[in-house]
């Protein structure tokens, strides 16, 4: 290679070597560059220690973050270590079983947390209500009951929906209704959060000075079930419009953002799922980690 020469690897994880972080493979992608300076701006991997985001690092004397890593860590860090108070944290998806890590580390640091999609009706289950055909995660209905109760000890507002929107068939045109969470009928299940449960959530928010927004509010993805998502997401461009700090991590949260085209109205639109929710579980990152400074 000559000066000003840039050479493109293929794809690392053809190499079954990548993933396992296998020194040799790891040294040998660090020879073959001749490399004298390591630069990672994946903050989308960088919560995994594979042989490109972490290995190789190893033989390369200087080791710095890009400047789309330097702003994934100042914000996210920020968020967690010194938020602009109150503090909220919304935390939605499927299951609770995959967000039980980061609402415990929540609980620690935020004055509110709004909890919403799939990952309810678990919490519903162990309040004793009935759910009807709703999802569920049985073996986790013991640790939904210990998150609300660690944070009703530390004096957190712990938000559920009061009412969902139900739908008798898990399909774009299914018959739809709204229930109170203390109400849902046999055979119906919720795809959504209510709107009594969007304007709770947004009155809460607006009073926030930084919000974290990680999970959608329903099954979006079908218009008879996305106003609770898309409120959401209209609610944080209020708060950022007011002066507040608004963080989107995790795929579908930044989906919903840009299908209301409101991208430019939030603070940060995090580019790493895993890697956002890690680092505000308070997990040291690998790809981070192995940096001289980040």
């Amino acid at each position: 290679m000559g000066n000003g020469d840039v050479l493109m690897l293929e794809n690392a994880r053809f190499h079954k070597e990548e993933e396992k972080n296998v020194p040799e493979f790891a040294e040998n992608l660090a020879k073959s560059a001749s490399a004298t300076v390591y630069v990672n701006d994946a903050f989308g991997t960088a919560h995994r220690a594979h042989a490109s985001t972490e290995g190789a690092a190893r033989h390369i004397p200087n080791k710095v973050a890009g400047f789309l890593m330097e702003k994934e860590l100042k914000f996210l860090k920020s968020a967690v270590d010194a938020p602009k108070r109150p503090f909220a944290a919304i935390v939605g998806g499927a299951k609770v079983s995959t967000k039980i890590p980061v609402i415990e580390s929540l609980i620690e640091k935020c004055d509110k947390i709004f909890v919403g999609g799939g990952m309810i009706f678990t919490f519903y289950k162990a309040m004793g209500y009935s759910i009807g055909a709703s999802m569920v995660e049985e073996e986790f209905i013991p640790m939904a009951k210990d998150l609300m109760e660690k944070a009703k000890a530390k004096g957190v507002k712990f938000f559920l929906p009061t009412d969902v929107v139900l739908a008798d068939e898990f399909k774009a045109d299914a018959n739809v209704k709204n229930a109170k969470v203390t109400d849902i009928p046999d055979g119906w299940m919720g795809l959504d959060i209510g709107p009594e449960s969007v304007d709770t959530f947004k009155k809460e928010l607006l009073e926030c000075q930084t919000v974290v927004w990680n999970g959608p509010m329903g099954v979006f993805e079908f218009e008879n079930f996305s106003n609770g998502t898309f409120s959401i997401a209209h609610t944080l461009a209020e708060v950022t419009g007011k002066g507040g700090t608004t963080i989107i991590g995790g795929g579908d949260s930044v989906a919903a953002v840009g299908l209301t085209k409101l991208n430019d109205k939030m603070s940060h639109i995090s580019t790493g799922g895993g890697a956002s929710l890690e680092m505000l579980e308070g997990k040291e990152l690998p790809g981070v980690a192995i940096l001289d400074s980040a």
